[in-house]
């Protein structure tokens, strides 16, 4: 039998780079105030990974009209591609992709 890659974990924590209080909904895997995650899970949701290093985000990616945040491991150089939610800081979101750290992956209707 396979094991399962997702294991959903509705946990609530304090954001250590920024302090945030955030509250969890099982799917949160960075925080939604500064974009900053930290590097706990090997599959999402496991907790598996004994790094914990702190994850920053370095850069931004639009696929399919959505944003992704990718976010390295300042610890161990791991990256990660994160969703972005709706609750997430899209001033963070603007500053991040004004640095030229943006990929696009859709092209605009005329």
């Amino acid at each position: 039998m396979r094991e399962k890659k997702f294991q959903k974990n509705i946990e609530n924590f304090s954001c250590e780079h920024c302090g945030e209080k955030v509250e969890g909904t099982g799917y949160t895997n960075h925080c939604p105030r500064c974009l900053w995650s930290k590097h706990v899970d090997i599959n999402p949701g496991d907790r598996a990974s004994e790094c914990n290093g702190m994850m920053e985000p370095v850069s931004i990616e639009i696929i399919k009209n959505k944003y992704s945040v990718t976010c390295r491991c300042q610890k161990c150089g791991f990256t990660k591609k994160n969703k972005t939610s709706g609750n997430d800081n899209m001033d963070e979101i603007i500053k991040l992709s004004s640095k030229d750290n943006i990929k696009n992956h859709f092209f605009l209707p005329r």
